[in-house]
């Protein structure tokens, strides 16, 4: 088989792929459709041991009621439950999933989860079509269409977002203003090291762990791997936190810096946008 037949063979596997989900998805029998979303509240936050692991999260115990029986159901996030808990304190929300029929099953999210359609798969496959087209175009016409093919979508999906992008920044720095500061202390300092399986090397991941009281009283631990020098050596360090009262998983240790990257993130959304407005358009020059 020449390239024609594999790339065309690569977008009917990846078509019929897409299909199926989009059917599975119209028929209610996707795993997102088939997930139980409750919302769970810790009750209980074992703060980590000084020199542990971060994998896993912040222990925490989450109480929640199943919707089954109505009775009152307690859990603890201990081994591999989903997203790791980083920010905790007694009384915080959080997300409990499980799939329909299977709560022993159950799987945290930091935010409870809205349902799902669980059209991710599909769209991705359809992606991946749109990849072989491209490519195709490009062997069988010329081979500025695949510049024309990325830029132009790539420009369009960065132009539509970019309000929504300025929109999330001004929402940030609102925040970022509006926020509460707390004496923190940094009660833990934990350390993962591995191993690379290919070359031997090792690599260290050192997270501090914080520690601080909202003015309404919410004792909140989280880990902290922003803005904090010297953090192997960072136990017992006060510190004063940046927190949003709304949401005290949201903190900083320097606001300052944090208005520096929202304006950057912006940036670098519209510079991308650029960059592939201006490969289509090369290629339109090109061909």
């Amino acid at each position: 088989m020449g390239w024609d037949e594999w790339l065309r063979l690569w977008c009917a596997v990846w078509g019929a792929a897409a299909l199926v989900g989009v059917g599975r998805s119209l028929a209610g029998l996707t795993g997102a459709q088939r997930t139980v979303r409750l919302t769970g509240r810790i009750e209980r936050v074992r703060p980590p041991r000084h020199g542990g692991s971060r994998r896993g999260g912040i222990s925490v115990v989450v109480g929640y009621r199943d919707p089954a029986s109505g009775q009152q159901v307690t859990v603890t996030n201990d081994g591999e439950r989903g997203e790791p808990i980083t920010e905790a304190w007694e009384g915080r929300e959080i997300g409990v999933n499980h799939p329909r029929g299977r709560p022993h099953a159950y799987r945290f999210a930091r935010l409870p989860d809205p349902p799902g359609r669980g059209l991710g798969w599909p769209a991705f496959a359809l992606f991946l079509v749109y990849v072989g087209l491209v490519v195709l175009a490009a062997i069988d016409w010329a081979w500025p269409w695949a510049l024309i093919g990325v830029g132009v979508p790539g420009a369009l999906a960065g132009a539509s977002q970019l309000p929504g992008a300025v929109r999330a920044k001004n929402a940030r720095l609102r925040r970022l203003a509006g926020m509460e500061t707390a004496p923190g202390e940094v009660v833990a300092v934990l350390k993962d090291v591995s191993v690379d399986q290919d070359d031997g090397g090792v690599s260290t991941t050192i997270t501090p762990v914080l520690a601080f009281t909202t003015r309404d009283g919410r004792a909140v631990t989280a880990f902290c791997t922003e803005h904090l020098p010297g953090p192997a050596g960072a136990r017992g360090r006060a510190v004063t936190v940046h927190y949003s009262p709304a949401d005290p998983a949201e903190f900083t240790l320097d606001p300052a810096a944090d208005h520096r990257s929202a304006d950057r993130d912006v940036t670098i959304h519209a510079a991308v946008a650029g960059l592939l407005a201006a490969t289509a358009v090369a290629g339109a020059l090109l061909l």
